[in-house]
């Protein structure tokens, strides 16, 4: 979400994800996925939050709570894009006959097994994501940049992590700009920016109405997205601080510093999500720019469904969800 050329009303802690023709939204007490059916109907899934980042306290350690909050973030995030997926797998003829000549507690059975499945999808879904983006925008570049750097006989390591920064953000901004082209990621990113506008709907204190949340801005300066252009900027200045003298160590450092890379991010997006001024506005912009491709401007279906996952989570009282 964008500022609206104003300070918020009332900044909340709820925070959102577009899934698959839904929206996820996560309140103080309870997380709602909304999602719109093949058939036009929207379902709501309503979960209490259990959260071992605020159950062990974590919440309250500045840069440590950075961490564990990514961690369970892409957790919740991928159980809410496989629940919303469900709707538009197409099944198996086989499986859908086999179905129908159960009994109940064969059913049940069959149902509790393919729930296990999915639990364990999940954490392999992270995992890979995790591996994948580590790969990809992390250690590719380190090792683009070491071989120009050997050819180029770059000595000076400040200037070797500056460029290996603008080469990771440079592969970042292609990627996005490339899936944003998939006809199904578009309806993604406009789910994402139903999400925001929905939410500045609330901050700014008025009904949530498919007219007024029209009118407000689709950017805000506490998306997971400006967070991701965070880590990316952050690492350029914790990574410059590592020799590139032997290829290995700089590689297994730079992965053991990651985490305080993420926490770090973690507290900016913190203090731009509570804050407004020009320090903020710098915090803020790389990726609000960045926010221009990952949300798109929602069509009035997609905020109605954007609707429904927010009222859900709402509680009554606004100083539940005060940031």
């Amino acid at each position: 979400m964008s500022r609206n050329e104003s300070k918020s009303c009332h900044i909340t802690s709820i925070g959102g994800q577009a899934v698959i023709e839904g929206v996820m939204m996560r309140g103080p007490k309870e997380t709602a996925i909304a999602v719109r059916k093949p058939d036009g109907e929207i379902i709501v899934e309503k979960k209490p939050i259990n959260s071992f980042v605020q159950k062990f306290k974590i919440n309250k350690i500045p840069i440590v709570r950075g961490v564990f909050s990514f961690f369970e973030s892409l957790i919740v995030g991928t159980k809410a894009l496989m629940f919303s997926a469900e709707f538009y797998d197409v099944e198996d003829e086989d499986d859908k006959k086999k179905k129908e000549t159960m009994t109940a507690e064969e059913l049940e059975a069959y149902n509790k097994k393919n729930d296990k499945m999915m639990t364990g999808a999940i954490f392999v879904s992270v995992a890979v994501a995790l591996i994948f983006g580590i790969g990809v925008f992390m250690l590719l570049p380190t090792f683009l940049v070491g071989l120009l750097r050997d050819y180029a006989h770059l000595t000076n390591n400040i200037a070797a992590t500056l460029l290996e920064g603008v080469v990771r953000i440079v592969i970042f901004v292609i990627y996005i700009l490339l899936v944003s082209k998939m006809k199904d990621i578009h309806r993604v990113f406009q789910y994402h920016g139903a999400e925001h506008k929905t939410i500045f709907c609330y901050e700014n204190g008025d009904d949530l109405t498919v007219e007024n949340v029209k009118k407000q801005g689709r950017l805000h300066p506490r998306c997971g997205t400006s967070f991701l252009i965070l880590v990316m900027i952050i690492s350029i200045i914790v990574f410059s601080f590592v020799s590139w003298e032997n290829p290995i160590q700089r590689v297994i450092i730079r992965l053991l510093l990651l985490p305080l890379v993420a926490g770090l991010s973690y507290e900016l997006i913190k203090f731009a999500g509570r804050h407004s001024g020009a320090i903020v506005d710098i915090i803020s912009a790389p990726g609000m720019w960045l926010q221009k491709i990952t949300t798109a401007e929602p069509d009035e279906s997609q905020i109605e469904v954007a609707i429904a996952s927010l009222k859900s989570v709402l509680t009554g009282n606004k100083n539940d969800d005060k940031w």
